[in-house]
């Protein structure tokens, strides 16, 4: 979307610092599945619920369309897409590498203050998962890989594996209440933790491949439902 030209040439940077804002807190809802496949995406609705004007709104729903993370579903229409089960292999496979490659690398460098950070994401999770809070449990389960992504110290790398998240967010929340109820996520973090205080770069990466894979057996099961329906 053009940025409007105030009097004397000037770029109207409020606009556009409202429309980046916008951006980025749309993007991170989608990541942390805030919306649901399929949702309906108006500008009058982001506006409102952002506390914003239409045009940062536009210009944010314009931005995710072009990421991808937003779809047309008519011609005016804007939707959240619904991964397919080839969507989602595809997805998978590219997370398991990208991913898998930045546990490797972030697990020499670690703080002790990481680690307590670690453990109070995962405390978080665990309050959540008891209150069938999956909202918050989607929350923090992003907080608490990104802070290991994080620590690769790799910002390209991160940005890759953040527009995988961009696409599949919404989906995840198609893993409860199975994943709460089977506390497979849980299992993962807890030894990927055990595996970040040992600098065990090979057994960090096993435990989120172990993790990402438990998380697409899930959603490919769901896709498949969602495709008889």
């Amino acid at each position: 979307m053009a940025l409007e030209l105030r009097e004397g040439g000037g770029l109207d940077r409020q606009a556009a610092g409202l429309g980046d804002s916008a951006y980025q807190e749309m993007k991170e809802r989608l990541i942390r599945g805030v919306y649901k496949p399929g949702y309906k995406m108006t500008v009058r609705a982001v506006a409102e619920d952002l506390g914003i004007s239409s045009t940062p709104a536009r210009d944010a729903i314009n931005r995710l369309i072009s990421d991808g993370a937003l779809v047309y579903a008519g011609p005016k229409t804007v939707i959240v897409p619904v991964l397919n089960e080839s969507d989602l292999k595809e997805i998978t496979s590219i997370r398991i590498a990208l991913e898998g490659l930045a546990c490797e690398l972030a697990a020499q460098h670690g703080t002790e203050q990481d680690f307590e950070t670690l453990r109070k994401f995962q405390k978080e999770i665990n309050v959540a998962l008891d209150g069938k809070d999956y909202q918050r449990v989607l929350r923090h389960n992003k907080e608490f890989h990104f802070l290991i992504y994080r620590m690769a110290g790799l910002p390209h790398l991160v940005s890759m594996i953040e527009g995988l998240w961009l696409r599949v967010g919404p989906s995840l929340y198609n893993l409860y209440p199975e994943f709460a109820e089977e506390k497979y996520g849980v299992r993962n973090h807890e030894m990927a933790m055990e595996a970040l205080a040992e600098r065990d770069g090979a057994a960090l990466r096993a435990a989120f491949e172990s993790d990402i894979r438990d998380g697409y057996r899930s959603l490919r099961r769901a896709a498949r439902e969602n495709s008889l329906a």
